[in-house]
């Protein structure tokens, strides 16, 4: 059998340094966190503002490329079909 001892040992006092030292810097990062998160949210969100002012003129490059490659495609087929017959 063991003894109560090894079953329940008694909680380590820790010095009041330490928990101070813990506190402050879980303080410390929480703050951290918070100013780095607004900071970033605000880059984000003036990003994602110009991305939809600029959304329009880049659907409509867009979709000129998009009309050039099918152009070229459908010259391309008939290129390779006149050559075939």
């Amino acid at each position: 059998m063991s003894s109560s001892v090894e079953l329940n040992p008694r909680p380590v006092r820790v010095s009041p340094l330490i928990k101070f030292s813990r506190w402050t810097f879980l303080t410390v990062g929480i703050l951290y966190g918070a100013y780095f998160q607004r900071k970033f949210s605000r880059i984000e969100n003036t990003r994602r503002e110009k991305e939809e002012r600029e959304r329009p003129a880049r659907e409509a490059r867009e979709a000129v490329e998009r009309a050039i490659r099918l152009e070229a495609e459908k010259k391309m087929l008939d290129d390779l079909l006149q050559t075939n017959k």
